[in-house]
């Protein structure tokens, strides 16, 4: 692989004997790796489910090393949630956060969404998981992957973090920083982080990582847990960084131990020699099978006095609460289709937006978030049409088959293969909305009659071919 000559050279001086080390490691092929959807199933279940061979991740227990041949968003399992496909290395952050059910988390910086999607299964249902992106396009992909991975209490933002600040001023059990940095420990995975890199980048880096960490502050209660972590290897993004935010900010450093990562923070890489920044973790290609990454894990004080002014009065919400003639449709669909205990859970959280039905998740205060551009908020149902009510995708994704009243569970590859292409079935079903899934977990819906199953798999997300 062809470095940048800068990068060696800050590299070289950094590292002293460990430098050829690091190098060598450019050459090795990258790796690979899935983890476990935990609403779904347990890792054991996956790994004996799978047509390709797994080997467990040491630091998270739903993590599985895959070959580098393999393609894994192939298989109809990843269609249906069952794993999310992601670097084995990029799981410690979330591992670090520790997030438990009940914890309202908010993910900062969080497209595609390996970390979120981590996250809410983490949460299992409870609490509220609030995943944002900046860029358009990306949390559009953010906003999908959690709808494929069955999450009901995610709301999705596409906002600068600043913006948050009124809205979750002091919210956050634990807020997760994945800041965007230069790239570094992902040279080997990312061509386009090797060509984009240059020490000017790294300054650009630094500028939003400081805008980003104020604003992580401000949304994060007294007490509260804040993980910072990087793809980089630059002091400057990491130690450094970390060093000047506890100097400004009443924040202690928590020492991170993960099972088989080894590297900690380089305190001879600070400006003021901080010994707790010892208590931070590096994640090295030369010594640990996956790429580069740096965590810190830092505890707020639970004595905080900002000057911050928030924003008095409330926006107002375009959701708004559905009444019972408004949700005769949904409650016919409901009644006919799906499991008591499945729609009593969300009853009394139903709110639309225009003609599109939400359950929106408990405890949170739209008015409050009504200024924020929101991708998603909550699960959605479905879309109410003329005289009737048409299930989403998200829905299905949330459901298990045996909370659903009309099931057509494949068991063959290939017609799973047709109906993930948007091709109908050739299947008899009971006439009306059945619930398609593959091997006992949901894939989306259809519409029997008439011994056809026509095809409701969004369009957005069909396959080409197999």
């Amino acid at each position: 692989m062809e470095l940048p000559e800068a990068f060696k050279e800050k590299m070289k001086n950094l590292m002293g004997e460990a430098y050829e080390s690091l190098l060598d490691s450019y050459d090795q092929p990258e790796s690979k790796g899935i983890r476990t959807n935990t609403l779904k199933l347990e890792p054991e279940e996956l790994a004996n489910k799978l047509p390709f061979k797994t080997q467990g991740v040491n630091w998270c227990r739903e993590g599985f090393y895959i070959d580098h041949t393999v393609r894994p968003g192939k298989n109809p399992h990843y269609y249906a949630g069952l794993y999310y496909v992601q670097e084995p290395t990029a799981m410690a952050a979330v591992e670090v956060l520790d997030p438990k059910p009940g914890d309202w988390v908010l993910d900062l910086c969080a497209a595609p969404g390996g970390k979120s999607t981590q996250i809410g299964a983490r949460l299992q249902g409870t609490g509220v998981l609030v995943a944002n992106e900046l860029v358009n396009t990306r949390a559009g992909i953010l906003s999908t992957n959690i709808e494929r991975m069955g999450l009901t209490n995610a709301i999705v933002t596409n906002e600068f973090p600043e913006r948050l600040v009124d809205s979750f001023y002091q919210s956050f059990d634990k807020i997760l920083v994945d800041a965007p940095c230069s790239g570094e420990g992902m040279f080997r995975k990312d061509p386009g982080a090797l060509a984009d890199w240059s020490l000017e980048r790294v300054d650009r880096c630094m500028g939003k990582q400081e805008k980003i960490l104020e604003s992580a502050h401000r949304l994060l209660k007294p007490g509260g847990v804040l993980v910072y972590s990087t793809c980089t290897f630059s002091p400057e993004e990491n130690e450094q960084m970390i060093e000047a935010f506890i100097e400004k900010y009443p924040y202690t450093l928590e020492t991170i131990e993960l099972p088989g990562i080894i590297d900690h923070g380089r305190v001879e890489w600070t400006h003021k020699q901080q010994q707790e920044i010892a208590k931070t973790l590096r994640i090295m290609p030369m010594t640990v099978k996956g790429e580069g990454h740096f965590i810190a894990k830092l505890i707020k004080s639970t004595v905080v006095t900002d000057t911050i002014e928030i924003k008095p009065g409330y926006a107002k919400s375009r959701l708004k609460k559905a009444t019972r003639i408004e949700l005769q449709d949904y409650n016919d669909f409901a009644k006919n289709n799906l499991a008591a205990e499945f729609s009593k859970a969300f009853e009394d959280r139903l709110y639309l937006l225009g003609e599109h039905l939400y359950a929106i998740p408990e405890g949170v205060v739209l008015e409050r978030i009504a200024n924020l551009k929101l991708l998603r908020t909550g699960l959605h149902l479905g879309t109410f049409k003329k005289n009737r009510f048409e299930p989403g995708y998200a829905l299905a994704m949330a459901l298990k088959l045996s909370q659903a009243k009309n099931v057509c569970d494949l068991t063959d590859e290939e017609l799973a293969y047709q109906y993930l292409k948007g091709e109908a079935l050739n299947l008899e079903a009971t006439k009306g909305w059945v619930l398609v899934g593959y091997e006992g977990y949901s894939l989306g819906f259809g519409k029997a009659s008439e011994g056809l199953i026509k095809n409701h798999y969004p369009k957005g997300l069909r396959i080409r071919k197999k």
